[in-house]
């Protein structure tokens, strides 16, 4: 993948028609995936003192309790990039005025943490809905100070492969936009001034007990943007055959009646070094990156 363009099977029309639209929860998936990237955590020997938890109303609002009782005197900045979701992220993160918690531990602020103060900043799930990630990963990065931590996850290109290969097979246009690859992940990361990247990947198999539920699982976690996606509304004998597809070309290799579908879930974690500074003649520094290198100096 070019680190100049972005993701061609993606519609940024529909992408950000999707991050206004999509609901204020957080699916069983999110969530189930936030925690198991909240254990990982335990490998990281800094503790933050300010942290970011970027779009947790979709990414895990469970998950964010978790976070909050690992990191409980921390700091943390509660960013929702959809206007629509931040009263719910409001909602549910803020600490009520009659509460004991609200005076003790760190404080919560719904708003963007400043350039270069965060030590952590945590995106479950959220990458893989982006017309332009590149943009959104050196937004994280400026937000970062040195030494500080990134931690995401979100969709890789096996998620789906049963539901493409039945879309393939009736030759309709492809079920969803392609996810990107984690080694591509990677040079992203390293492309927007990240070090040490490390990638790592599962499969998920959900099981569903019909073809309308495992539907409904779908419409909860995104939408497809590909670009060639069916344009007009489908009808109902389609949608009718639709789900007697589903039920005879996805059932589970276990013979018991349920439907399988795979998800392929990718975790990154990188962390962003003291800045390089090339002298060729003249050089700027900016403030910010100049007591950044004085500290790490000292």
């Amino acid at each position: 993948m070019s680190n100049t363009t972005t993701p061609p099977t993606i519609d940024p029309i529909a992408a950000a028609r999707w991050q206004r639209a999509a609901p204020a929860q957080s699916p069983w998936l999110h969530e189930e995936v936030a925690r198991r990237m909240e254990s990982r955590l335990d490998w990281i020997r800094q503790t933050p003192t300010v942290w970011c938890h970027w779009d947790p109303v979709r990414g895990g609002l469970a998950a964010h309790a978790l976070l909050r009782q690992r990191y409980r005197d921390a700091v943390c900045h509660i960013t929702e990039t959809a206007p629509t979701r931040q009263a719910a992220a409001i909602s549910a993160l803020e600490k009520p005025w009659w509460s004991a918690a609200r005076w003790t531990g760190g404080a919560n602020h719904f708003s963007p943490p400043p350039d270069g103060t965060a030590q952590m900043l945590w995106a479950n799930m959220a990458l893989h809905m982006q017309p332009d990630p590149q943009a959104l990963i050196a937004q994280w990065h400026r937000s970062l100070a040195v030494d500080g931590n990134l931690m995401f996850s979100c969709l890789g290109p096996d998620t789906l492969r049963e539901l493409r290969g039945l879309y393939g097979a009736l030759d309709w246009p492809a079920p969803s936009h392609t996810f990107t690859d984690m080694h591509d992940w990677g040079d992203m990361l390293v492309h927007a001034g990240f070090a040490e990247p490390v990638m790592d990947m599962e499969r998920m198999t959900l099981t569903f007990t019909s073809a309308a539920r495992l539907l409904q699982e779908l419409r909860e976690l995104g939408i497809n943007l590909h670009p060639q996606r069916f344009a007009g509304l489908r009808g109902r004998r389609w949608h009718a055959q639709l789900l007697h597809e589903i039920g005879q070309r996805l059932a589970s290799p276990a013979a018991d009646g349920t439907l399988a579908l795979t998800f392929e879930i990718i975790y990154g974690h990188a962390f962003k070094p003291a800045p390089r500074v090339a002298v060729t003649g003249e050089s700027a520094v900016s403030l910010q990156d100049m007591r950044a290198m004085l500290r790490g100096s000292r």
